[in-house]
């Protein structure tokens, strides 16, 4: 008997470096939103924990959090056997997707799944923070939430009383370069005051209000560092995405549009260069 478990990926709506932390990781805000890009995990019986990918440059031992996830629930709930995990890797990594953390929540319920345990939502919530900060958002069932501290804890954003979706089509666009998140975070001054109110600004769904107030920190540094970042950045505006911006600290960029023939076009004008596309339809 073998299961199975997709691993979406995300975008952040906003992005604010507010403060570094006594521990040396920074205090944020931002929206997260779900969106249908995803990898796959698959686990079998096995008597020990292995991994396989898809992707020959990932690290298939204890430096990939699917294989750290394992091992910590495991641990945490005193299972002996183990379980022959397969990654089928699609999202880019080091992209600002968030892949890696999604790829770990998978895992988590996967094998709570596999190895017939009974998690609270609470507890794989704490396993998951020991992994990763974003870990959290993906054991929600909420397509979006505000998060705040390192980002681990979530509030579901909802509008009108039902769970927020984006009522845009999307399109995510990843030039062929990485971005280091310790990097980043150097290249950002942090700022708490004068910064507005992401859910207020996100649930106005007024695209004019985002292009003037939903700002991500990292975007400037990155575009400056990564000339292929910037240009996807300027097709985007040019074929006329209503809003664009920068996904996470990565290199993934994305553009919202009123009208799909415009995003049509964007896919078309990003083609021919090396860039991986994703496409979503609005889901609000």
């Amino acid at each position: 008997m073998s299961l199975s478990q997709d691993a979406p990926a995300k975008i952040n709506l906003g992005l604010h470096v507010l403060r570094q932390r006594p521990d040396g990781y920074h205090d944020i805000e931002t929206v997260f939103h779900r969106i249908d890009w995803a990898d796959t995990i698959t686990a079998a019986p096995a008597a020990a924990l292995s991994l396989t990918c898809s992707d020959p440059s990932l690290p298939t031992d204890e430096n990939n959090l699917c294989l750290q996830a394992a091992e910590r629930l495991a641990a945490a709930y005193d299972v002996t056997t183990g379980a022959e995990l397969h990654l089928e890797k699609r999202v880019p990594y080091g992209a600002g997707l968030g892949s890696g953390s999604s790829d770990a929540a998978a895992t988590l319920r996967l094998l709570a799944r596999l190895w017939d345990l009974d998690p609270s939502p609470s507890a794989l919530q704490e396993i998951g923070r020991t992994i990763g900060a974003d870990v959290p958002f993906f054991l929600q069932e909420a397509p979006a939430a505000y998060a705040t501290e390192r980002g681990d804890t979530l509030s579901p954003l909802s509008k009108d009383g039902t769970p927020y979706r984006l009522p845009f089509p999307l399109l995510v666009a990843v030039p062929r370069v990485k971005v280091s998140t310790p990097w980043a975070y150097t290249q950002v001054s942090p700022a708490e005051s004068s910064r507005p109110d992401l859910r207020q600004v996100v649930r106005s769904n007024d695209l004019a209000r985002w292009r003037d107030a939903l700002t991500n920190d990292f975007e400037a540094v990155v575009a400056d560092a990564n000339p292929a970042v910037d240009a996807v950045r300027q097709i985007l505006r040019d074929t006329n995405a209503a809003y664009v911006s920068l996904s996470g600290s990565g290199s993934a960029v994305y553009g919202l549009f009123k009208d799909t023939r415009d995003m049509r076009a964007a896919r078309d004008a990003l083609e021919p260069s090396d860039t991986r596309i994703h496409v979503m339809p609005a889901t609000g």
